[in-house]
């Protein structure tokens, strides 16, 4: 029997870039590389980092003793480009460009681009991407909004909430494509999709504002409010946006995003902190009550997953409110390394066909 397939997994992060080497399941090597506000600010946009953030990983590989010839492939984090069904995309000249010119800027979509040279620098082995943020199963249904120039958005945590479904599948003997699953990832956003065979048929926007409040994020809020809140003439069009995404959810709210710290405060009675902390999992909790009915009631398991899983009183009072609709399971944190390289190596090995980005 012959060697185990090696890849090369990489995460760009918005202050720092993850790599980890894998043959077959074992990991040979894990590094986080941090990246200062000092060594960031000099670049104007997101993309301008690419060389930089390069140059950093081959570095580090060269400094582990690891040549770039090591690899059969090499998987990126795919960034938000246009709308695509989940799998394994090979990177190809058109991605290369989709993701200079994004849909949406995030640093996401420096994986592609930097998996796409380091590939060509060592003899050209594969380079992919897998389950980027962009990916769309949506039902159509799911799509309409009462405004015909509004169209619903998939927009979410692709890559662990497909992870953990199949994760789970495998655990229990089962096939993600035969199985219906609600994953709710909460991390600095929260992305709560329904999975029915294999597909995420409904999500809601967690980059963006839609769904619960997170962390980071303002979720649904009355849409006459916020468009009164942007004509008041209080706020430029950057500072609503980051009121939707960056500067909402906890930040706003209590002035930070660690969980820790807030149960720590409401442990020493803080009022607002406990009304604030609850509502968050209520509006997850109503967010999973929304998917059951997209899958009918006919749900296999709900899995709560990312950072905010970590937090056992914030799944206590998910699980007091959704207990009734599934059984539930918990996968804490977000091993996206773990997911790109076993979804990478899967096409290496044969066992999954990569798809063609058009």
């Amino acid at each position: 029997m012959g060697r185990r397939k090696r890849i090369l997994a990489i995460n760009p992060g918005s202050t720092s870039t993850k790599i980890a080497v894998y043959e077959g399941s074992k990991v040979l090597f894990l590094k986080k590389i941090q990246h200062s506000v000092d060594e960031l600010s000099q670049f104007k946009k997101i993309f301008d980092q690419y060389q930089f953030r390069k140059n950093i990983i081959i570095k580090e590989l060269t400094d582990a003793g690891i040549e770039l010839t090591f690899f059969d492939g090499i998987i990126g984090r795919g960034g938000i480009i246009k709308p695509m069904e989940g799998g394994v995309y090979p990177v190809n000249e058109k991605m290369i460009h989709d993701l200079q010119h994004p849909m949406g800027e995030h640093v996401a979509n420096l994986g592609g681009v930097i998996a796409y040279e380091l590939a060509k620098l060592s003899n050209g082995c594969h380079a992919f991407i897998a389950d980027p943020p962009c990916v769309d199963e949506m039902d159509e249904i799911a799509k309409v909004t009462g405004i015909p120039e509004i169209t619903r958005i998939s927009l979410l945590h692709a890559l662990n909430q497909k992870a953990v479904a199949r994760r789970y599948a495998k655990e229990n003997g089962k096939k993600y494509e035969d199985l219906n699953i609600i994953v709710a990832h909460m991390g600095g956003g929260t992305s709560v999709g329904a999975h029915k065979k294999g597909r995420i048929i409904d999500t809601n926007n967690g980059l963006n504002g839609d769904g619960p409040f997170a962390p980071e994020r303002a979720g649904n809020v009355p849409s006459d409010q916020l468009v009164n809140l942007c004509f008041s003439g209080k706020y430029t069009q950057e500072e609503i946006h980051k009121k939707i995404c960056g500067n909402a959810g906890l930040v706003a709210h209590l002035g930070t995003n660690n969980t820790i710290e807030i149960e720590n405060r409401i442990l020493k009675g803080d009022k607002l902190a406990d009304l604030i902390y609850s509502a968050m999992a209520y509006q997850v909790s109503k967010e999973i009550g929304a998917m059951s009915t997209v899958l009918m009631g006919e749900i296999d398991v709900i899995i709560l997953t990312g950072g905010v899983a970590n937090c056992g009183p914030f799944i206590k009072m998910i699980k007091k409110r959704v207990q009734h609709i599934a059984p539930i399971i918990v996968y804490p944190g977000e091993d996206e390394m773990l997911a790109l390289a076993t979804i990478g190596l899967s096409v290496l090995e044969d066992e999954v066909k990569a798809k063609e980005y058009k």
